[in-house]
């Protein structure tokens, strides 16, 4: 069912007849205007930005008619962009540094349970050209209102945690372009900067800087491919080392659930970047150019950091020696001399363009190093500050970029305070990932599937409704599956810190991580009864 909206002719007039702040909210058609008028004194300042290109919409729905975007394949490049990166390498790099798996076994767990992961964050996808809303707002639509508060929590934390580990390897790398002579802290804090300033701007650009992004990413990433082979792998290195029995399949478990999160995090804001593509735009087609966009190159870059694992030569062993893949990634491009060094430089930027998405991203493409780490530190930040809005209409009247700049404050102090604990704030972080973003992607799909089906109980979605609480779901359903979820990882993770008992009955010593299959699990029966009683109780 789509939205059935009366837009006035005239949207000045509207405003002007527009007393309440909460009704001024609701009007879609001219968010800029909207904000302007709102904050008295400094509308002329506001105005002024936002007639800059400074984007002014936030979480308010885009109605058909305001659609402007028509290109699909920005959901292919886009992701691709995102994914052929920098913080992908070190993800690929704990196969064999923390779970000790053969590269056999490691590209094996890569290509699965990526796909996996891929799968899940594609059909997130499809739902913003259809709702034309962000994706913590769809939530909404399952959970209630609050339950999309508790999600967007949720994916705050998701998002400033993918900024954390993105300023402090783009820290490391620029801090090894010359060593000794840039303190990490300031690569951090430099990293942190160049986030802040595309992300102000907004989505249109970031759909600018994704159509040429992915070329020089990718070509970088095919020098790092070549200079290791220079260097030599040695595929067998790490089989003596490997585990075996039961203690293999706990490893393979454990790094699985790390690649499927590294894939599943975009699910949480995978809507928000597609949500002005056109209604009548083929879900299948979204999904598939999202799937490419995800799963290539997430797997050809995460089995290039398994692969410089296997380089035997002392050099480079003694670069990895204290956990750096920024300094490994330095010897790598060692024989290159002065163009290593560049592009090391492009290597810690393309950091930047996840974090700017977070953000919202606005970087110019005219300067080389921005293309590279901006790529992927965008989408965290872009969407971070639209997480924070949908937290309720309080946080949803201030500006999107304000949102944006204290995610900057948040994600630059915590990656300085974490810079010598990478490794394990990654592991931990992404393992962790996963387990919501599993369960949050399988309420999600069996509300669409059983329940707002053409036929089903709903029969679609009453998008006019995305911010009336008292025409949402009650929401009780959709967070006692939560609930039930957060259970099933409980019962199943494997963590340094903690072990549930059915993830030590499942591994060897340390157990193994099953975190994130029993999350989707006990979601997944749980949800559809209680969700048939909620409409059958309240109708909605």
């Amino acid at each position: 069912m789509s939205a059935s909206l009366d837009y006035p002719e005239d949207p000045e007039k509207a405003l002007d007849s527009v007393k309440d702040a909460d009704v001024v909210y609701a009007v879609e058609e001219a968010p800029d205007r909207v904000i302007a008028r709102r904050f008295g004194v400094l509308s002329p300042f506001l105005s002024k930005l936002f007639a800059s290109g400074v984007e002014a919409r936030g979480i308010e729905r885009i109605p058909e008619d305001y659609r402007e975007s028509k290109n699909a394949w920005n959901n292919l490049l886009m992701w691709w962009s995102v994914n052929a990166v920098l913080t992908t390498i070190p993800i690929g790099v704990l196969a064999q540094s923390v779970f000790t798996l053969s590269f056999g076994n490691a590209v094996a767990t890569i290509l699965c349970f990526g796909a996996l992961g891929a799968v899940a964050t594609s059909f997130i996808a499809t739902l913003g050209p259809q709702t034309g809303l962000r994706t913590m707002v769809i939530t909404r639509f399952s959970s209630g209102y609050f339950g999309g508060t508790i999600y967007s929590i949720l994916n705050i934390l998701t998002q400033l945690g993918f900024s954390v580990t993105a300023v402090i390897l783009g820290g490391q790398t620029l801090a090894n372009i010359n060593p000794g002579t840039l303190p990490l802290v300031v690569g951090i804090i430099i990293i942190g900067v160049c986030c802040l300033i595309p992300c102000f701007i907004g989505y249109d650009m970031v759909h600018v800087y994704e159509r040429y992004a992915w070329m020089a990413n990718t070509l970088i990433m095919l020098f790092l491919w070549g200079l290791g082979g220079k260097a030599g792998y040695d595929i067998s290195a790490q089989k003596p080392l490997e585990d075996t029995g039961r203690a293999l399949s706990a490893d393979i478990l454990s790094f699985g659930g790390i690649v499927f999160g590294s894939l599943t995090g975009w699910a949480p804001v995978a809507a928000d970047y597609n949500c002005r593509l056109p209604a009548d735009t083929p879900p299948m087609r979204v999904f598939l150019l999202t799937f490419l966009g995800l799963w290539i190159p997430v797997c050809f870059v995460e089995i290039l950091g398994a692969a410089l694992m296997t380089i035997t030569d002392p050099a480079y062993v003694s670069a990895f020696a204290d956990g750096s893949t920024g300094a490994l990634i330095a010897q790598v491009l060692s024989p290159w001399g002065h163009f290593g060094q560049f592009i090391l430089v492009l290597l810690a930027l393309t950091v930047m363009y996840a974090q700017v998405l977070t953000f919202h991203f606005a970087c110019s493409f005219t300067n080389p190093p921005y293309i590279t780490n901006s790529a992927n530190n965008i989408p965290n930040t872009y969407s971070a500050g639209l997480s924070i809005q949908a937290l309720g209409r309080p946080f949803a009247i201030v500006p999107r970029f304000f949102w944006t700049f204290l995610c900057f404050v948040v994600y630059t102090v915590a990656g300085v305070a974490g810079r010598e604990h990478f490794s394990a704030i990654l592991s931990n972080f992404l393992s962790i990932l996963s387990y919501w973003t599993a369960f949050f992607i399988v309420i999600v799909a069996e509300e669409h599937f059983i329940f707002r089906r053409k036929n089903g109980p709903l029969g679609g979605y009453n998008l006019d409704d995305y911010d009336t609480p008292s025409k949402l779901p009650l929401g009780v359903a959709g967070i006692l599956a939560l609930c039930f979820g957060i259970a099933g990882a409980v019962v199943g993770m494997s963590e340094v810190w903690y072990t549930g008992p059915l993830g030590k009955m499942a591994g060897a010593a340390y157990g193994a991580d099953l975190g994130f299959e029993l999350a989707a699990a006990f979601a997944a029966v749980t949800y559809p009864p209680l969700r048939a009683l909620e409409i059958k109780l309240t109708g909605r």
